[in-house]
């Protein structure tokens, strides 16, 4: 696809970006550049690689799924709450 730089004010200006010629005929330079590396990526055949969730070869370390902290802190914070009743907050109703 060929850039042109009526392309570049047009995007410019729907970005509302202000931009005079010589800036303009700069990024004309800077998006063909961009163009031409997107073109060279999608002609190389990639139909025999596998897709990977990640560049390097790693592996996410687990730790083990288990409780390390007891309930009593709910206790403690709702001994200062205004209305609890079986372990909820009660709030007014604000929504009719």
């Amino acid at each position: 696809m060929a850039l042109t730089l009526e392309d570049v004010k047009r995007v410019a200006h729907l970005a509302r970006l202000a931009i005079d010629e010589a800036e303009a005929r700069a990024v004309l330079g800077q998006l063909g550049g961009v163009f031409e590396l997107i073109e060279q990526m999608q002609a190389v055949d990639t139909r025999s690689i596998q897709p990977m969730s990640h560049a390097l070869d790693v592996v996410q370390r687990l730790r083990a799924d288990s409780v390390t902290e007891s309930n009593q802190q709910r206790d403690l914070l709702q001994s200062v709450a205004p209305e609890v009743e079986g372990g909820l907050y009660l709030v007014p109703k604000v929504i009719e």
